[in-house]
């Protein structure tokens, strides 16, 4: 879990890294044309079975089977986008006019809005979480905050509360809100807790209410995140603006706005050209999928879900950047992700800072031995799969990513030693040091790509890849594919290069 520092890497020749390029960008492009020709192939029965909808583009049907995006997209036409509009204009307004209300403004809002969407009894719920937080979190014992927190969390999966929270509402879908809500507040009360008991924030006792109502409420970072400790949320709130702030913010709201809309127009072009998370709930056309589909459905998958969080995130950032935040940065994109340690690091920057300051190194991180280092991962990704919901498949996929960051750790560690440094050094050479680490990458991409199946799918997506890939395709499947992954990891290898 720990940050690594950006590596110098020996120099490629343009030659072979323009042949890395061409066949990484080939065989994204030929793989997803094979998952789009056999789902037109079996277009009828896949209609049928799975109640594809009118497509937004003439001739073609709309896969509705990605609950989240779904989910989302529909909350985003009935209130949330409008919502955010709304933050947006009481935010400027208040910057222009009258700045020393504008936490108070967008806090009321926040709270006016969470309460039009999830009712009086579900922000009462969170009220009830946030009041518990914060008395617990006076008694300035870290053991204590946590276990409030953690049995606060576990309230979610108590089916007798499920039962009475579902009847509040008139839809299961606004009951995910409230769920997601509380889900995505518990890290910032388990963030505000934390700080409290490390370092008293304030004096008054109401001040440090105040600045929890703001950071809870938070309108943009509300719903899904992404997150942003109680620290940092406070501290940028805090600092004035730029003086060019007014005059940059419109353009820079419409190039986002762009950027958001056109990956929206990505997302919603893949579900209606590769229906692909309709074949991944049937095991069926898990097994007859051509080779080249089925690498182009694992791509589809892991590529759409890069692209969702891209919008998810996308305009949550945009807003609070406006705001004078500083948002953690947008996903990076899959395809150049090479490691367990770098997916974690790079595609939810958010939650990967929470996990290192609030778990990671408080349980001993790095700094004492290996075994702490063992212990600490360990939890760490016990708590993301709680955090979940810790389902079977959840259990699976932390686990896998568990023994992916320790093998890697492992083997940077003995890489890194004298005896083998020295061999490496007088042997190959750093080019050649290069290729053989991109090799190494490879596999571990592999490996990453099946722990995110078993995320996106399920446990029986991953045993089906497994079984058609290292299995049953040991001898022609896996090698062409972990060529393929050897160029994604040089091009990957290539981007970490580069300067910030």
């Amino acid at each position: 879990m720990k940050s690594e520092p950006k590596t110098q890497l020996a120099p490629l020749s343009w030659m072979e890294m323009c042949a890395y390029w061409i066949l990484s960008f080939g065989s994204h492009l030929y793989s997803f044309y094979q998952l789009h020709r056999f789902c037109r192939e079996h277009d009828a029965v896949l209609q049928r079975e799975f109640h594809l909808e009118k497509g937004l583009l003439k001739g073609f049907k709309r896969d509705p089977s990605d609950f989240e995006w779904s989910f989302w997209t529909e909350w985003a036409k009935k209130s949330l986008l409008w919502t955010f509009i709304g933050h947006g204009l009481i935010s400027r307004l208040t910057s222009i006019f009258y700045h020393k209300f504008r936490v108070p403004a967008i806090t009321i809002y926040g709270l006016l809005a969470a309460g039009s969407v999830l009712g009086i009894k579900g922000v009462g719920v969170l009220l009830v979480h946030l009041g518990l937080s914060f008395s617990v979190a006076h008694m300035r014992k870290p053991l204590l905050s946590w276990a409030c927190n953690l049995l606060l969390l576990t309230t979610l999966h108590i089916k007798p509360l499920q039962e009475i929270q579902k009847g509040w509402y008139e839809t299961e879908e606004e009951y995910y809100l409230l769920l997601f809500s509380v889900a995505v507040c518990g890290l910032r009360f388990i963030s505000f807790s934390l700080e409290h008991c490390w370092c008293p924030l304030d004096r008054g006792g109401v001040v440090q209410l105040c600045w929890l109502f703001s950071y809870t409420f938070y309108h943009p970072f509300f719903y899904n995140g992404p997150i942003i400790t109680y620290k940092d949320y406070v501290e940028q709130m805090r600092r004035p603006a730029e003086a060019n702030a007014d005059q940059s913010a419109l353009w820079y709201l419409v190039f986002r706005s762009g950027r958001i809309v056109l990956w929206w127009c990505i997302a919603e072009y893949m579900i209606h050209v590769m229906y692909m998370h309709s074949i991944q709930s049937n095991e069926t056309y898990l097994e007859i999928l051509p080779p080249w589909a089925l690498g182009g459905l694992a791509l589809a998958l892991v590529q759409f879900f890069f692209v969702k969080y891209l919008v998810l995130f996308g305009l949550p950032s945009t807003l609070a950047m406006l705001d004078n935040l500083s948002p953690p940065n947008l996903p990076r994109c899959v395809s150049i992700m090479y490691s367990f340690t770098g997916m974690w690091r790079h595609f939810d920057e958010g939650l990967y800072r929470w996990l290192i300051r609030y778990l990671y190194v408080p349980l001993g991180g790095s700094r004492h031995g290996h075994l702490y280092k063992v212990f600490s991962t360990g939890l760490t990704f016990g708590f993301v799969c709680l955090w979940h919901g810790g389902h079977d498949y959840l259990q699976y996929w932390a686990l896998m990513n568990w023994a992916g960051v320790l093998i890697e750790n492992g083997l940077k560690s003995l890489l890194a030693s004298s005896y083998i440094r020295s061999l490496v050094e007088q042997n190959i050479s750093v080019a050649m040091e290069r290729r053989c680490i991109a090799l190494l990458s490879a596999f571990s991409t592999a490996m990453l790509i099946l722990s995110n199946l078993v995320f996106l799918g399920g446990i029986h997506v991953g045993r089906i890849f497994w079984n058609r890939v290292f299995v049953q395709g040991w001898s022609t499947l896996a090698p062409p594919m972990l060529a393929f992954l050897y160029c994604f990891a040089q091009i990957g290898l290539e981007w970490s290069s580069l300067p910030p």
